[in-house]
């Protein structure tokens, strides 16, 4: 398989790839430049959302509009023509951290991830929140908050805190809060680091190694059995995609880069690399 240009951009640090099963389009961030990204590959529109702070992701709500994770905590942005505006769901500023990744799980509950822009170990934190706004700390001992994402049963949860190299898998309880923390696979030394990620259909774990120029698949065994190779050093995260969910989608970053690759900073995808699973929406 190899990876084409879906949207040529200049991100510095793009992330978050998540299809927007209602309106058809993918959404994106940059996370430096401040800015939301939509884009549809029917039509090849594009339209940008500048935000008040660096955003570590943002996912479509239930209701229509955006719910972002920001420097600062979450906030959530009305649909269209609304009048909704920005509000903030949950305000938490804490000097040198900001958000960084979020996913919806199957319940509709948004989990957020932090870190210290130092990324200082210990000095980030994976959150829970809940429809009606009410947050949980579910880690508050990571580095770097990277890709979440479930099974497609919804038993298991899968979790990166980058600098362990390792994509964790948890049991998920009837509360739905993750229990039994394991190591699902372990990433070698110079293949990069384990960035965002995404579950597909056959529950199988895609992921995006930072600094490794490629995206990996690995079976629900744990066992590596797919690699994509790409243009690019720095993926930072995927997800399917298009008609039937079959397009695999691959945010990049320019960020840190002496002399970055022409298409560092675009958004890649792998026509037909699988078949994925419809994300839900947050619930709030």
């Amino acid at each position: 398989m190899s990876a084409e240009v879906a949207v040529r951009a200049y991100a510095a640090l793009g992330e978050g790839p998540t299809w927007d099963t209602t309106a058809r389009r993918l959404v994106w961030v940059d996370i430096l430049g401040s800015r939301v990204h939509t884009y549809d590959p029917v039509t090849g529109r594009a339209t940008v959302l500048v935000t008040e702070q660096h955003v570590g992701a943002a996912k479509p709500r239930a209701g229509g509009g955006l719910v972002v994770n920001l420097r600062d905590g979450v906030a959530l942005y009305g649909p269209p023509g609304t009048g909704e505006g920005f509000r903030w769901l949950h305000r938490e500023p804490v000097p040198g951290r900001r958000g960084n990744d979020a996913a919806v799980a199957p319940d509709g509950s948004l989990w957020t991830g932090t870190m210290r822009y130092d990324e200082a170990p210990g000095g980030g934190t994976l959150s829970r929140i809940a429809a009606d706004g009410t947050v949980r700390t579910i880690l508050d001992d990571v580095a770097v908050s990277n890709g979440t994402g479930w099974s497609p049963d919804g038993r298991l949860m899968y979790y990166v805190d980058s600098p362990t190299r390792r994509i964790d898998v948890f049991d998920v309880d009837e509360e739905q809060l993750p229990v039994g923390r394991r190591p699902f696979a372990v990433i070698e030394e110079g293949a990069g680091f384990p960035d965002g990620l995404t579950v597909d259909a056959d529950g199988c774990v895609w992921v995006a190694l930072w600094d490794g120029g490629a995206v990996r698949r690995y079976t629900p065994s744990g066992e590596l059995d797919r690699v994509v190779e790409l243009p690019v050093p720095r993926p930072t995260a995927c997800a399917f995609g298009g008609e039937g969910l079959t397009d695999l989608y691959i945010t990049t970053a320019r960020t840190g880069l002496r002399a970055p690759h022409p298409l560092c900073g675009s958004v890649l995808v792998v026509p037909g690399a699988g078949k994925g699973l419809p994300q839900p929406a947050f619930a709030g």
